[in-house]
C-alpha cells in the first residue's frame, strides 16, 4: 500500500491521517464506533474524493464514508480500510433565491445548514442535531420537526452530485440519471459518495417548541391519547414521545411529549399543542416561540466504553393501539430501554410509494428502543429487550434505517422491501458492481443474466 499512498500523494489535496499521526485518535473513530483505519482522508475537493475512491478500490481496501459520524452502526469507520470524511466539504450556497435552491456540500451537518438559512429565513426538513450529517441523515429517510409538514430531508432533495465506484462525477436528478436519483432517495450510501446535494427550501417563521411532560405513571393513558390527536392535528404540529429515559428514572421517568408547531401565529399553536396537555397531569411545560435552528439540539457523545443499541420499527394506523400498550408496559418494566415514538404522515405519506427508495410512507408512527450502557449491560438486558420485541412483532413492520445499530440481512429486508430491494440492486450493479460502497445497509448488486446463467 505505501506506493499507492505515494501515487495518493500526488494528487490529493486534503490530509492524509495515518497511524501515528496526532489526530489519529480523533481521526479514526466517528462518534458511536471507534475503529483502525488504515487512513483517514480529508478531501478538500471533489477531485480529491475521486482520487480517494480510486486509492480505495486499487488497493483493494474497505472503503467508509464519513458525514458527521453519527451512525448507530459505526459504518463512519473500520478497521485497516480508508475512510473519507467529508467534513471539509461543507459549503452552504443559496443557488436560486426565486425557487429557494439551496447547494449543500455532502459533509455539511444541519446545524451549519439551519444557521446559513436563518439569516435567510428559510429552512429544509432535516433531523433534530446539529451535528448530524445532511449526507447520512437525507440518504436514508430524515424524520425530523417539520416531517409532517413538509416531508423527510430526502423531499426536499431536487439533485445531487455522485462521484461513483469508477471515479466518475455524476448529476442525479429527476432529468439526469433518474434511477440513480430514485435509489440515492433512501438507498443510502450504497451507490457512490454525494460530494454535494441540491434542496428545495422553504420559507419559516419562528417556531413553537418544547415539551410537556406527566407523570410516569399515566404513561398508557398520556400515549393513546398523543396518537389520536396527532391523527387530526393540523400538520403544522409535529410530535415525539420520549419516555423510561434511564438518566431520568428509568420506569419512573416522566413522559415527555416534544412538540414543534411550525408556525408563529400563537392562537392556531395553542389549538394544535392544548389537547396534548389535557391529556393527564402536566408536571412541567417549556413550549415557547423560538428560531427553528433552535429546535435542533447539540449530539453527544458518549464516554468510551459506552454503546447504544437501537433498534426501530414503524406502525401502521390499526396497530397503533397495540403497539402502544405494549411500550408502555415495557416501559413501565424493570430496567427498560430508552423509547421514542414519532409522530409521522402528513406530507411524508402524500408521496407516492415508489416515487422514491423510502418505502414506508403510509406509517402513522415511527418508534426505537435504545439500551444505552457498558457492554456487560448491555449483553445483561438484552434477554428482555428481545422479550418486547417478540411481543410488537405481529404489530410492527420495516426498520428505520437512520435508527438501527446493526446492519444483518434481517435488517437491510426490514429497510426495503423486495420490490425496492430488486430496483435498489439493479441500480447497484449499473453504478457500483463491484460493491465498493459496501460499508452500510447494503444492497448487493445484481447480477448480469445471460442465457439463463448469472455471470
Amino acid at each position: 500500500m505505501s506506493s499507492a499512498l505515494d501515487t495518493l500523494r500526488r494528487d490529493f489535496g486534503g490530509d492524509i491521517i495515518e497511524p501515528g499521526a496526532a489526530e489519529y485518535a480523533s481521526a479514526s473513530r466517528s462518534v458511536l464506533a471507534s475503529g483502525s483505519p488504515a487512513c483517514v482522508l480529508r478531501p478538500k475537493s471533489v477531485g480529491d474524493v475521486r482520487a480517494g475512491v480510486g486509492f480505495a478500490a486499487g488497493a483493494g481496501l474497505s472503503l467508509s464514508v464519513r458525514g458527521g459520524g453519527h451512525g448507530f452502526a459505526g459504518f463512519g469507520t473500520n478497521d485497516d480500510g480508508v475512510v473519507i470524511d467529508l467534513g471539509e466539504l461543507a459549503n452552504v450556497e443559496i443557488i436560486d433565491n426565486e425557487r429557494h435552491l439551496v447547494r449543500i456540500g455532502g459533509g455539511a451537518t444541519w446545524g451549519q445548514v439551519a444557521d446559513a438559512l436563518a439569516p435567510h429565513g428559510l429552512a429544509i426538513s432535516s433531523g433534530d442535531t446539529r451535528s448530524v450529517g445532511v449526507g447520512g441523515l437525507t440518504l436514508t429517510g430524515g424524520i425530523g420537526w417539520k416531517v409532517r409538514k413538509y416531508g423527510l430531508a430526502l423531499d426536499s432533495v431536487v439533485a445531487a452530485e455522485v462521484v461513483t465506484a469508477g471515479g466518475q462525477v455524476v448529476r442525479a436528478s429527476e432529468e439526469e440519471n433518474p434511477e440513480l436519483f430514485w435509489a440515492i432517495r433512501g438507498g443510502g450510501g450504497n451507490f457512490g459518495i454525494v460530494t454535494a446535494f441540491e434542496f428545495a427550501a422553504h420559507p419559516t417563521t419562528d417556531v413553537f417548541y418544547g415539551k410537556i411532560v406527566f407523570p410516569a405513571s399515566q404513561a398508557a393513558g398520556v400515549l393513546q391519547g398523543w396518537a389520536d390527536h396527532l391523527r387530526t392535528a393540523p400538520e403544522e404540529l409535529t410530535s415525539i414521545a420520549n419516555f423510561a429515559n434511564p438518566f431520568a428514572g428509568g420506569p419512573e421517568a416522566p413522559v415527555e411529549i416534544h412538540v414543534v408547531f411550525d408556525g408563529d401565529d400563537p392562537g392556531l399553536a395553542a389549538r394544535a399543542i392544548d389537547p396534548i396537555r389535557r391529556l393527564g397531569t402536566v408536571i412541567d411545560d417549556d413550549v415557547a416561540l423560538k428560531p427553528y435552528a433552535d429546535t435542533l439540539v447539540d449530539g453527544v457523545t458518549p464516554p468510551p466504553g459506552i454503546r447504544l443499541v437501537a433498534r426501530s420499527a414503524f406502525v401502521d394506523k390499526e396497530s397503533v393501539s397495540e403497539v402502544l400498550r405494549i411500550l408502555a408496559e415495557a416501559g413501565a418494566s424493570e430496567q427498560p430501554p430508552f423509547i421514542a415514538v414519532r409522530s409521522v404522515g402528513g406530507a411524508l405519506s402524500r408521496v407516492p410509494g415508489d416515487a422514491t427508495a423510502y418505502a414506508h410512507r403510509q406509517a402513522e408512527l415511527m418508534f426505537v428502543t435504545t439500551t444505552v450502557g457498558p457492554a456487560p449491560v448491555v449483553e445483561a438486558a438484552r434477554p428482555a429487550l428481545e422479550a418486547i420485541w417478540r411481543r410488537l412483532a405481529p404489530h410492527v413492520s420495516g426498520a428505520y434505517a437512520n435508527f438501527l445499530a446493526s446492519a444483518t440481512e434481517e435488517d437491510v429486508a426490514a429497510i426495503y422491501p423486495t420490490e425496492t430491494y430488486e430496483r435498489l440492486a439493479e441500480v447497484k450493479r449499473q453504478y457500483d458492481p463491484g460493491n465498493l460502497f459496501a460499508s452500510n445497509h447494503n444492497v448487493r448488486p445484481r447480477q448480469a443474466v445471460r442465457t439463463g446463467e448469472a455471470v
